[in-house]
């Protein structure tokens, strides 16, 4: 199926690795022009070098070294999009990390960093964005939630700003329909890549995590990156053009509550 995305500018941050990397790659194989950040340079690189390679119908994909925890690393990241490409048309809000343990041990720093890590970078890559879709007569932001936003499973931390995210795309959702700017959520589940979390938690402790999965995932394994990406390029086209205000569970059956 062709999506529409031919021609199109897309913003992923967090786009080196994991699911943010799958989205970009997702995109660029449909035509979209892809703009991805990440504070290592290195990862950054190979990461763009492996979405050129994947580009189609004259796509091109560009890196900007940045930490979005700030406001200038945001700005920076949406300003390079434009400059490069004279428009925005898709943000994808894919970066997020969480630390602490229960209530009693995780400290006041450690909440904030999860809100400055996940929450803030989405709101203000929101905001920045707008302005640009406004202007040429529509948009999609699409933010990469968890099922853990709707029902506990992982970090306390993590739990609280997935479902801040989760509530900030409905709210953005009735805002700026107006606009002709969609706004949708995806909810994954357990999605293992190398280097990411729950791969370092099968490295240490293989038994412990084979019967996570047994117990936990119906399909017996874990999710792919690629699954995520695909979805999220479809919510980003044009074909999903009555999709907004929603989160979108692509989880293999894990969740309980959706």
């Amino acid at each position: 199926m062709d999506l529409g995305l031919t021609g199109r500018v897309v913003v992923v941050t967090g786009g080196s690795r994991g699911i943010g990397f799958a989205a970009a790659q997702a995109l660029v194989a449909e035509g979209a022009h892809v703009v991805v950040c990440a504070r290592g340079a290195e990862q950054l690189q190979r990461a763009v070098e492996q979405l050129r390679i994947a580009a189609v119908n004259g796509a091109s994909a560009e890196g900007v070294i940045a930490d979005v925890s700030s406001e200038a690393g945001v700005a920076t990241v949406i300003d390079a999009a434009v400059a490069t490409f004279g428009r925005l048309d898709v943000l994808v809000n894919n970066v997020g990390l969480a630390k602490g343990a229960d209530l009693e041990s995780t400290t006041d720093a450690d909440w904030q960093d999860a809100f400055d890590q996940t929450l803030f970078p989405a709101i203000r890559a929101s905001r920045l964005a707008v302005p640009h879709m406004r202007k040429q007569g529509g948009g999609a932001i699409v933010t990469v939630s968890s099922i853990f936003g709707r029902e506990s499973g992982g970090r306390m931390t993590y739990n609280a700003v997935k479902a801040a995210e989760i509530s900030l795309t409905k709210s953005l959702a009735q805002q700026l329909a107006k606009d002709q700017i969609r706004v949708v959520s995806v909810a994954p589940g357990s999605i293992l890549f190398e280097g990411g979390s729950l791969w370092k938690r099968v490295q240490a402790d293989p038994k412990g995590m084979a019967e996570f999965v047994a117990r936990e995932l119906p399909f017996g394994r874990f999710g792919k990156p690629d699954e995520i990406g695909a979805a999220i390029a479809f919510l980003a086209s044009p074909k999903a053009s009555w999709v907004s205000g929603t989160t979108v569970v692509v989880d293999g059956c894990q969740s309980r509550m959706f």
